[in-house]
């Protein structure tokens, strides 16, 4: 290799090396749910200069050497000495010295600006400089009616009049146009942040337009994700492509993300998971939290890449460190997981949504001084979900009401609320301290956790180890997941108690079992550095994968089922499909649903069952059952694929041994009956259809009628396969009913045959028949077919 394209690869990494340490710099802001912050660089890697490790709002201190260094040690010697070998064969070029030398160099100027025309052309501006009785330490375009930027190339203006532009006029126009953008753009921002109104959303988003067409970057961003989902916009994935180009252009790693997006799922383009993959790439190196939990689920299910576990461990850990960096003491939102399929079926039965009516029930019992609804309303509203949004102001009076009525549990939360702090509540230790004590005092475990928090951290008291465990034990016992979270973390830390992981990782897993999201990411650190357990990448990723999947951009669940909801299946479709590139199994059936309908125009006819496909694919691989008997639905009747029945008889049986399906049980005896894809056996399919039965008390009237079905075909094959005339020559009547059988049986017949002729004559003398009319010959029905197919 020339010395030229060493020197070429050399610059090339330099360049995305600064790249990636410049974008982790960057403060990113988050677009609506989907968007993502930009990581600062200490949430990238960890600082091991310091010993200490930030795990459930606690400072972890690592003494010397504990279970978790050795590999993660080796692994950081291991990318030293990869760098240095790197390094020695750059060194080796002539040119690097002169490289390095010109990097330096470069760092140490400061950029000189020169005047432009003026009375002073091409010397160079003087800082700070006094115009007006005032210094300047930067151009300035006070006294300038066009508000052109100018400097002094002299200290004092007044007496030199030296001066001249800091810009030319292309240059001026320009930025007083993005100061335009900027205020257009801040100016709908503030409109959608304040808003709550659909009509006054729309506004906004026509400020944003507005910014956007003048090419501010933010305005561009809002504005593309906008006509991606038809939020407040209409739907043009077209434009929308269109802007997430001219975003990649100019580096932003939101358009990056959006763009490998469209290539992944192949909305507007030509599906191409290398070039998706190049873009999430990229995206993820500037930083966007979306992108690094895509590429996490890709590397952990090997879709477009070798699977690789540690790599989706890298990824994952990232996005869990910022979503549980940002979890507050009163909890994150609730996610709300709705299955499609299940609320066609069950309408709200599955979903878990209040119904508007139910809501206004219990807000008229709450009114009317009802405790219980008063501190559930206030929980719904505190956290949001179910159908309630989110609104700190309505849970703190509902609260209030309930802890005025002597409500321990309302007197925890709003101890919680002030110790938290919101636009609503203003934050104050002393306050929150007095309710936490007297809920504590009722021997509630919510205000007991809250006073061990107070005691750990020395909240409105000094701090006191003992009496936070104490506390701690008492909200732990009575099964509070926050104490169990604190009991653990003391544990694990070694604060007012001997350090012990296995009594850390018991609590840590209690708390898991109450679906505490700090628990879950505890849990996982200790599975991917092999703290007190044995070290599993595959279970840390699992874990790490459950937390990332509780940040901020979960909320787009409920909003692509709203959009559902409200018939616009083309917007939840895609909304859909983004989130179940980030490896949403809700997302991933949802999408595979709707695709299954054919409810989405988006798509063309000849790919929905082929994409509905992938996308059961996905979900089944994560468990879900109804996925996988799709996915053996789909290769049975040939949807997407050719028809297949070993491969439906493999997913069938899939769903059978591990999920035990009764509807896979069910269709594996029909496919033993008609012997499908395997062998045909009625003692199997037999066998399958009593499983199924036995497994879902839905499935006994169908397992009944295809057993019916099953004995009358035994029972016609077992006379097929008998000889009738060899059996009836074997059979001796004389010692079957006696020697004189023929004149029992000759009796038996003259009676039967003067029964019937009596009844007869009865039946003709009983009605009398009218002349001239005949009996009517009865219609004869037509005959059932011989063969049909089951439906």
């Amino acid at each position: 290799m020339g010395w030229r394209v060493r020197l070429a690869l050399l610059l090339c990494v330099a360049l995305l090396w600064a790249a990636g340490l410049a974008a982790a710099d960057e403060e990113g802001n988050q677009d609506e749910s989907l968007e993502s912050e930009a990581l600062p660089a200490e949430d990238q890697v960890k600082d091991r200069s310091t010993g200490t490790q930030v795990v459930a709002g606690q400072i972890f201190l690592e003494s010397g050497k504990s279970d978790s260094q050795p590999e993660d040690e080796e692994n950081l010697h291991s990318q030293e000495e990869e760098k240095e070998n790197s390094l020695e064969e750059l060194n080796s070029l002539d040119m690097s010295d002169l490289l390095n030398k010109d990097l330096e160099d470069t760092e140490m100027q400061s950029p000189v600006l020169t005047a432009i025309g003026g009375t002073a052309d091409g010397e160079p501006c003087h800082f700070p400089f006094l115009f007006m009785e005032k210094e300047y330490a930067e151009c300035t375009a006070d006294g300038r009616e066009d508000g052109r930027l100018w400097c002094a190339t002299t200290y004092d203006y007044k007496k030199d009049q030296k001066w001249g532009f800091c810009e030319t006029e292309e240059q001026s126009n320009k930025r007083r146009q993005m100061q335009e953008a900027e205020d257009i753009y801040q100016t709908g921002m503030k409109i959608l942040n304040e808003s709550t109104k659909k009509a006054q959303k729309k506004e906004a988003y026509q400020y944003l337009l507005k910014a956007a067409d003048m090419n501010h970057t933010k305005a561009m961003e809002k504005v593309s994700y906008a006509l991606l989902f038809g939020d407040y916009l209409k739907q043009n994935i077209q434009s929308s492509k269109e802007l997430f180009e001219k975003l990649t252009e100019e580096g932003s790693p939101k358009g990056q993300m959006a763009l490998g997006f469209l290539y992944a799922s192949g909305l507007g383009v030509n599906s191409s998971q290398a070039k998706a993959l190049v873009y999430y790439t990229f995206g993820a190196l500037g930083g966007n939290l979306i992108a690094h939990m895509i590429l996490g689920y890709r590397y952990w299910a090997g879709i477009g890449v070798l699977q690789s576990c540690e790599s989706a461990l890298t990824h994952y850990r990232l996005v869990a460190n910022h979503v549980a960096s940002d979890i507050s003491l009163t909890g994150g939102t609730v996610v709300q997981r709705i299955r499609l399929a299940d609320e066609v079926e069950n309408p709200g039965m599955a979903s878990g949504m209040l119904e508007e009516d139910l809501i206004q029930y219990y807000q008229f019992v709450a009114e009317k001084g009802d405790v219980q609804a008063q501190v559930g309303l206030g929980q719904l509203h505190l956290h949001g979900g179910r159908g309630v949004e989110q609104n700190h102001q309505r849970a703190f009076e509902y609260f209030n009401q309930a802890a005025n009525a002597g409500n321990s549990h309302a007197m925890a939360f709003l101890g919680k609320m002030y110790s938290e702090g919101s636009d609503v509540v203003p934050q104050n230790n002393e306050t929150a301290l007095q309710y936490f004590k007297k809920a504590a005092d009722m021997g509630n475990p919510v205000g007991q956790s809250g006073l061990g928090m107070a005691y750990l951290y020395g909240r409105g008291v000094p701090v006191n180890y003992e009496l936070a465990l104490k506390y701690f034990q008492k909200a732990a016992e009575q099964g509070w997941v926050d104490g169990q979270l604190q009991l653990g973390s003391m544990y694990y830390n070694g604060i007012g108690v001997k350090r012990d992981y296995k009594q850390a990782l018991k609590y840590f897993n209690l708390a898991s079992q109450g679906g505490h999201i700090l628990a879950f990411y505890n849990l996982a650190q200790m599975h991917a550095t092999g703290t007190g357990v044995m070290r599993s990448c595959h279970t840390a990723v699992e874990l790490f994968k459950n937390v990332c999947e509780r940040g901020r951009w979960s909320e787009r669940l409920m909003t692509a089922y709203n959009s559902y909801k409200d018939g616009d299946s083309n917007s939840a479709v895609v909304q859909y499909l983004l989130l179940a590139e980030q490896g949403y199994e809700v997302a991933q059936s949802n999408a595979a649903f709707i695709l299954d309908q054919k409810e989405a125009s988006i798509v063309g006819e000849n790919e929905t069952y082929p994409r509905a496909l992938l996308h059961w694919n996905r979900a089944a691989s994560q468990g879900y059952t109804v996925a996988r008997i799709k996915l053996g639905d789909y290769h049975f009747y040939g949807f997407g694929t050719d028809v297949d029945y070993e491969t439906a008889f493999i997913h069938y049986r899939l769903a059978s041994e591990q999920q035990h399906s009764a509807q896979a049980m069910f269709n594996l005896g029909y496919m033993h009956e008609k012997g499908l894809g395997i062998k045909q056996d009625i003692h199997l399919a037999k066998r399958f259809y009593d499983m199924a039965a036995e497994a879902s008390p839905d499935a006994q009237v169908p397992v009944f009628l295809a057993l019916c079905k099953l004995g009358v075909i035994y029972a016609v094959q077992y006379i097929r396969e008998m000889n009738l005339r060899e059996v009836f020559s074997h059979i001796d009547m004389d010692q079957l009913l006696g020697p004189e059988w023929d004149l029992y049986l000759m009796t038996i017949i003259t009676l039967l045959l003067g029964t019937i002729i009596a009844y007869r004559q009865r039946q003709h003398q009983a009605i009398p028949r009218p002349a001239g009319l005949r009996p009517a010959v009865p219609q004869q029905e037509p005959p059932p077919p011989e063969h049909q197919p089951p439906q």
